[in-house]
């Protein structure tokens, strides 16, 4: 019996506790309503956003500029629209009832924009002269081109100094060719046909022209 009494006890306190937080979120709640107009004209102006502040809630104005929402005690209403400048509303935390009515004005928002120059469209004769004429400034991968061609590699190894690495290199293979052919002649690449070969190309190429 007395867990039953403790028991009935019990819901009635939950109950009587939800039902003070309803009536207290009953009497937090507020319907604003209201319509944004011009300050110079007093025209209403559509498509208005009316969004509460720091929530993803809100709501547009009709044609006439007319608004209603839903929000609550304390809460901060923006309202923006494009060519406006952006003015924002505080619903009264003492508020009594549950109605808000606003009538919000707004200003032209003025934005100066930088000067465009119109100039008249060229002849086919001047745009086909400009595109030729234009010099268009090589890419990456135009300047990798060119330095991977033959002549241009060609170029580079001669007037640039070997380092370190390359001349010991090359002293290294001297050394061990003359040592491969030590106590035997050499083979004489004059009837070779590769070194024939590579001769008539370099003569073509001009590299025994004197510099």
């Amino acid at each position: 019996m007395k867990k039953i009494l403790l028991l009935t006890f019990i819901c009635w306190g939950i109950t009587i506790a939800a039902k003070a937080q309803f009536e207290t979120f009953k009497d937090s709640v507020v319907q604003l309503y209201g319509v944004v107009m011009t300050a110079d004209s007093l025209r209403g102006i559509p498509s208005v956003t009316v969004k509460l502040r720091n929530q993803n809630r809100g709501t547009y104005t009709n044609e006439q500029g007319v608004f209603s929402i839903v929000v609550m005690k304390g809460d901060v209403i923006d309202f923006t629209s494009i060519g406006y400048k952006a003015k924002a509303v505080t619903i009264p935390a003492d508020l009594k009832g549950n109605s808000f009515s606003v009538i919000q004005l707004m200003v032209t928002d003025t934005v100066y924009l930088p000067a465009t120059i119109i100039k008249a469209r060229p002849s086919r004769e001047q745009f086909e002269r400009d595109f030729v004429n234009t010099d268009v400034p090589a890419d990456k991968i135009e300047i990798a081109r060119q330095n991977t061609l033959t002549a241009q590699s060609r170029i580079l190894q001669q007037s640039l100094p070997r380092d370190g690495t390359e001349g010991s290199s090359r002293t290294l293979r001297q050394a061990a060719q003359a040592t491969y052919y030590n106590g035997q002649f050499r083979p004489q690449p004059i009837f070779s046909p590769a070194a024939w070969a590579e001769f008539i190309n370099a003569w073509k190429r001009g590299d025994f022209k004197k510099k």
